[in-house]
């Protein structure tokens, strides 16, 4: 067991991200990944809204509790389809 490793040979780290006193890059994310990210969450968030509307158009325009539950199940789940 000479060889074994000890808690000072490895580098200490805190979740995923490494110690500020390491040589890593931590944190840091690029500006065309935010760009990116944000045109991204835009155009989702729009898309969300039109089908919301539809949904509710669907109805008649009112807004019961079984619509805000398909909402928001199609919001969770990902499912949002206009025929439905």
């Amino acid at each position: 067991m000479a060889n074994a490793a000890r808690h000072r040979d490895f580098a200490p780290c805190l979740g995923d991200k490494a110690v500020a006193g390491s040589n890593a890059v931590a944190g840091k994310v690029g500006v065309l990944r935010r760009i990116f990210d944000t045109i991204f969450f835009e155009s989702r968030q729009k898309q969300v809204d039109r089908d919301a509307t539809r949904l509710l158009a669907r109805s008649g325009g009112r807004l019961t509790d079984d619509i805000e539950r398909q909402m928001t199940e199609r919001l969770l789940t990902g499912n949002w389809n206009a025929r439905q």
